[in-house]
């Protein structure tokens, strides 16, 4: 499949920002934008589970998308503490929807850092109808500005995360699930840690089984 991915840049509101991108056969597939870890601490959009996000929506037939924010990589410009990259995240999404504008769902997913600039596009582009969340961190950052949760999603957490105590996941947890209308997942693996480094695996399955859930209904 790699044979197909290919080595993009896309005109970001800093300078041309690098991706990878593949592009499914099929007109009406859902899309989906995959989104990196924290640029500071060594997050790049090659990150194993970015990688492995972004196959599990190729495997599924998504145009999908992974982008270097500003800074990383061969992308312009610099770090810019959330506010610039949630503007590069925007600007993806603008290029991937301009190249599928028959899409059938529209997804965006985020690893750590990358899940936290997800869910602010999420409660910006109304559009966007399903949400993977994996490895949030509640403790750093504020997520009080999803009341309410426009949307659906899947939040994939490791019960061993080195980084996060478990009770600001569940305190998350609470607040979204008293929300009337939408359901959103929280899966707890077991053995893993904040980066998945032993549980990949498990971490795939996840992710297969929610996404071929939930675009069953389309």
């Amino acid at each position: 499949m790699d044979n197909k991915i290919l080595e993009i840049f896309i005109p970001g509101p800093a300078g041309r920002l690098e991706a990878k991108y593949f592009k499914s056969k099929k007109n009406t597939s859902p899309i989906a934008l995959v989104l990196q870890p924290h640029p500071q601490y060594g997050g790049t959009m090659n990150n194993k589970v970015v990688v492995d996000t972004f196959h599990t929506f190729v495997d599924n037939d998504f145009s999908v998308c992974r982008v270097n924010f500003r800074g990383v990589g061969k992308s312009d410009g610099e770090f810019d503490n959330g506010q610039g990259e949630l503007a590069d995240a925007a600007a993806a999404l603008d290029w991937l929807e301009r190249e599928n504008f028959d899409n059938s769902q529209c997804w965006v997913s985020g690893f750590s850092f990358g899940s936290l600039i997800a869910m602010q596009l999420l409660m910006r582009r109304p559009e966007i109808n399903r949400f993977i969340a994996i490895s949030p961190q509640p403790n750093v950052y504020d997520f009080s500005f999803l009341s309410p949760c426009p949307t659906s999603g899947l939040i994939v957490y490791g019960k061993k995360d080195e980084l996060v105590p478990l009770e600001f996941i569940e305190e998350l947890n609470n607040r979204l699930s008293s929300q009337k209308g939408i359901k959103v997942d929280f899966e707890a693996i077991s053995e893993a840690n904040h980066f998945f480094s032993k549980s990949s695996d498990n971490l795939i399955k996840q992710l297969d089984k929610y996404i071929k859930k939930e675009t069953a209904l389309y």
